[in-house]
């Protein structure tokens, strides 16, 4: 069978949104889309039902020591894990949402201080995307950025958002291992721990 060639770029091939009810809107909203699209035999499909979460846009970043060859990386309790009955307890890399008026830096800067006391420059742009884009609308944005990661760690987070959040400072060889042991199950910090592997030289190079 011969094989076929991937498109690098997605066309979009059509389709009409019927209709676009809020199922539910919270802290997030929950679009409930009746709607058509062309399929790839040129007909058009019949009308279905997806459902779509959408809670905003949002920006990760993984504090980087290159001095040290440390990274930082925090825990807290995540409600994503609890229909699962696994453990609600998530070990992830900085991240938010992004606010009116924010551009992605700014909040790459913002959310390291709140959830560490951590202060990251130099950032470098990781890529952009979604995170499942079966069900979810959020699209973010990952960083890693530099980070004198000296004397870090301890609970931190905002009071007023109920945020209760461990900082932890390990070496990258630790974190990077926490990608095959089991410890790491957020998807973001796959993503950027396999950056800073492929980067890790070229980092402690210029940050050094």
């Amino acid at each position: 069978m011969p094989r076929r060639r991937m498109t690098v770029t997605p066309a979009d091939y059509g389709f009409e949104i019927v209709e676009d009810r809020a199922a539910y809107k919270g802290f997030a909203k929950v679009h409930e889309f009746h709607l058509t699209h062309k399929r790839y035999d040129g007909t058009m499909s019949p009308t279905i039902t997806r459902e779509c979460f959408a809670s905003g846009d949002a920006v990760v970043v993984l504090p980087y020591d290159a001095v040290r060859d440390e990274v930082l990386m925090v825990e807290q309790f995540r409600a994503g894990p609890l229909p699962r009955k696994d453990n609600p307890w998530v070990i992830e890399t900085v991240a938010g949402r992004i606010e009116p008026g924010e551009t992605a830096e700014d909040v790459a800067i913002r959310e390291a201080v709140e959830e560490a006391n951590c202060h990251v420059s130099d950032l470098r742009k990781v890529g952009e995307m979604y995170n499942s884009p079966g069900i979810f609308a959020e699209y973010c944005t990952l960083f890693v950025g530099r980070a004198d990661l000296t004397g870090l760690g301890g609970i931190h987070g905002l009071d007023g958002e109920d945020e209760d959040i461990k900082a932890m400072v390990c070496s990258f060889e630790e974190a990077y291992a926490g990608l095959t042991d089991g410890r790491l199950r957020s998807a973001p910090s796959f993503v950027l721990l396999q950056w800073l592997a492929l980067h890790r030289q070229e980092l402690r190079k210029d940050w050094s």
